[in-house]
């Protein structure tokens, strides 16, 4: 069915790695044309790669509706961090709520696999050795010294895209991350 589709294709979007994708486009494959998607390959191997695609796109739906449903302890505690931590600095969020809620998703994400909030703006090498380091775990070095956020999540209150807002809910953290495509 066509809302099936649209389900599978965000998935396909969704995927955090390579394998994830492979699985999310092999599923969606076998949603289309299940009897002609490895009709060379038998049909005990087509049973097993459809099996293995329902369960990954079963735990996809689940980490999806936890994510997004404002379920993650780790975007619960980023975003209460956040609150925090404009308070304390004096520091606002960007005018656009949805950099926040970004940002924020991607530290709890960082946090969930690396266990430090890791700036998810950046691009690493190796960022268990970076997030071992500190240098790059919110808030970060140049934050903490010079009140210089790269990712635009604390801004001070005489930067153009500072916003007058210091609190961001969870719910709607979690509502404009799942507004995103």
């Amino acid at each position: 069915t066509s809302e099936k589709t649209v389900e599978l294709l965000a998935l396909v979007a969704g995927a955090r790695c390579w394998m994830a994708l492979a699985l999310a486009l092999l599923v969606l494959a076998l949603s289309m044309a299940p009897a002609r998607a490895f009709q060379c390959a038998g049909p005990r191997l087509a049973a097993v790669l459809a099996h293995t695609a329902r369960a990954h796109t079963a735990r996809a739906h689940a980490r999806l509706s936890e994510d997004s449903g404002g379920g993650s302890k780790s975007l619960k505690a980023m975003t209460m961090f956040s609150n925090a931590y404009t308070k304390n600095t004096g520091t606002f969020f960007c005018s656009d709520p949805s950099i926040a809620a970004v940002v924020i998703k991607g530290l709890a994400e960082h946090k969930d696999e690396l266990g430090a909030p890791l700036c998810p703006c950046r691009h690493y090498e190796d960022k268990v050795a970076e997030a071992k380091d500190g240098f790059w775990n919110c808030p970060c070095t140049p934050m903490r010294e010079r009140h210089e956020c790269h990712c635009m999540l604390f801004l001070k209150d005489d930067d153009e895209f500072a916003g007058d807002r210091q609190e961001i809910s969870l719910e709607e953290v979690a509502s404009l991350i799942a507004s995103m495509p």
